[in-house]
């Protein structure tokens, strides 16, 4: 009995180093803090480092709250962890969290979620690329053509669609599903007239292309930005700043997909506010831009528009600010 006692108490104390060490002792230990989870995305995209700077400017500026970043699959399960209240908040693209609010493409079996959105992180700019000495200088001339839209199912390729249908050429152009790799291997030896980017800037996809070729950008025009906004309120009008890329010598006009940041209609309103807050704290923006540059979109004009509606506590702090 006495060596079963030692045991029992030495797997204790194994659990108890394991605990501490995992980050569950890594907390607070009060009883009145409350644990929040933000689902961010897995390693490699600006979801997983950018959801671990927010949940720590969350916990270091916001009274009685620890926040801890997820690892998930990204925009369509994080509508649903938040939407069944196992995420507070959940990292999306516009388009996604869109359908998710509408219960529409691949939520069309779930029905409507019951998610809001707390802020809209940064833009993702549609690129549209192909060689400077092509005879590419506008959508139009895409005719006839050879142009990736990014792989099967992306959402790059979803707005492609779009872009393409809205101007009226879908079916004159000859299009491909290549991944962003394969896509600027192929248009660097011609296998492709022109691709697709949907991508944050400064991209190293388009970068890698620019070390090799000269290239040049296509810019859309406002008429078809705001036919296409007027269906797909998701899709919004944005800017590739000159300069941004080598070859960006002059603005570009593109379709700009936010990321958004979404949490459950039934959040608190209180905490809405205190959590934007924290997040827009000039100190803390400043610490997220270390972590990913393109936490540099964060402010308090862009961030408030969004493709579904705001939380109500979302309304107030930037009718506040």
């Amino acid at each position: 009995m006495r060596k079963r006692g030692l045991l029992v108490l030495s797997l204790v104390i194994v659990m108890g180093v394991l605990l501490l060490f995992s980050g569950w002792g890594c907390g607070p230990t009060t009883a009145d803090v409350t644990y929040i989870t933000l689902a961010a995305g897995s390693p490699g995209g600006a979801y997983f480092p950018l959801g671990a700077g927010i949940a720590k400017v969350i916990t270091d500026k916001v009274d009685g709250i620890w926040a801890q970043s997820e690892t998930t699959g990204a925009s369509v399960e994080n509508c649903r962890l938040v939407a069944a209240g196992e995420s507070e908040m959940g990292m999306a693209m516009a388009n996604i969290a869109y359908s998710a609010y509408s219960g529409t493409g691949a939520f069309e079996e779930d029905g409507a979620l019951p998610i809001r959105s707390l802020f809209s992180m940064y833009p993702a700019p549609q690129h549209l690329i192909t060689l400077e000495t092509s005879d590419i200088k506008s959508l139009d001339d895409l005719v006839g053509k050879k142009v990736s839209i990014d792989a099967a199912g992306s959402g790059c390729a979803v707005t492609s669609e779009v872009i393409l249908r809205a101007a009226g050429i879908w079916d004159e152009v000859e299009t491909y599903h290549y991944s962003q790799e394969e896509a600027a291997e192929a248009l660097k030896d011609g296998t492709i007239d022109a691709l697709f980017y949907n991508i944050a800037t400064p991209a190293a996809a388009v970068t890698s292309i620019e070390a090799v070729r000269p290239i040049r950008f296509i810019s859309l025009g406002d008429d078809l930005i705001s036919a296409i906004n007027a269906e797909y309120p998701y899709l919004t009008r944005g800017v590739i700043s000159a300069g941004t890329y080598t070859y960006a010598k002059e603005d570009v006009t593109v379709i700009n997909i936010g990321n958004l940041i979404v949490v459950n209609e039934a959040m608190d309103d209180n905490m809405a506010y205190n959590l934007l807050e924290a997040i827009f704290d000039e100190g803390s923006l400043a610490e997220l831009v270390g972590i990913h540059p393109a936490a540099g979109a964060i402010n308090l004009t862009d961030s408030r528009v969004v493709g579904i509606p705001l939380h109500p506590g979302a309304e107030r702090f930037f009718a506040d600010n």
